[in-house]
């Protein structure tokens, strides 16, 4: 009988073993599952901030392309006081509208000539509502869109003129080194679109160094973890 309780306690013990090893199994496998989960969520993290980078350099390039290089490059700097001299409709300027699929229409738009009296100077120049009239039509003061009714266009400008009129005195842009013999009302990029151009990507490119940066330290620090629990073993 004692070689008989000996050979089932032996069993017993035989038995219970592979408990204690499934146990082990079922932590190194849990163990695993979060090493992957977090790994995966590192990945994406740095992705992440990888793409914000990557938009900040982008969104530096377009910005720094149109609005940076007109701020720069701007010629009505000094912003004076302007008195409206006369403010008619001298004549009509033919135009073309697209009426479809390459379709093209012909119509009119009249042509509004501004003259404003500088009080800095005194001197009489011609005004112009920004900086791209200047390129389009230097002789009128506003370019409307071309429209297929003339008569509703005439009407927009005709308001602009007496709106002129009325005001009598504006704030305008002067060239400070009188090569251009004219005034704008409004510049197209001012300080305000200048800062908002670089604060944005900045932001971005920011955020993307953070993530990346709290990444790298966690996994850092992690693998520190990791070699000081070796060492205690």
């Amino acid at each position: 009988m004692f070689l008989w309780a000996g050979s089932k306690a032996t069993d017993g013990r035989s038995e219970r073993r592979p408990v204690y090893g499934k146990s082990r199994e079922y932590d190194v496998l849990d163990k695993k599952k979060t090493v992957t989960a977090l790994k995966a969520g590192e990945d994406r993290a740095i992705l992440l901030g990888l793409g914000m980078v990557v938009l900040s350099v982008m969104m530096y390039f377009v910005l720094g392309i149109t609005i940076l290089r007109s701020y720069a490059d701007r010629v009505w700097t000094d912003e004076t006081s302007c008195t409206v001299v006369n403010s008619t409709i001298v004549c009509d300027v033919n135009c073309s509208y697209s009426c479809g699929t390459e379709c093209w229409g012909s119509s009119r738009y009249p042509c509004l000539q501004v003259f404003v009296s500088l009080n800095s100077s005194g001197k009489v120049v011609r005004l112009l509502h920004n900086a791209e009239t200047q390129d389009i039509d230097a002789e009128c003061f506003y370019i409307p869109k071309c429209r297929r009714d003339y008569a509703a266009t005439h009407v927009v400008v005709q308001n602009i003129s007496e709106r002129l009129r009325s005001q009598h005195t504006v704030q305008c842009f002067v060239d400070p080194t009188d090569r251009m013999d004219s005034a704008i009302l409004t510049q197209m990029y001012g300080r305000g679109a200048v800062f908002h151009s670089l604060f944005w990507p900045t932001c971005t490119l920011i955020g993307g160094i953070i993530i990346i940066a709290m990444v790298k330290l966690n996994q850092y620090l992690s693998i520190i973890c990791e070699q000081v629990s070796r060492i205690k073993r």
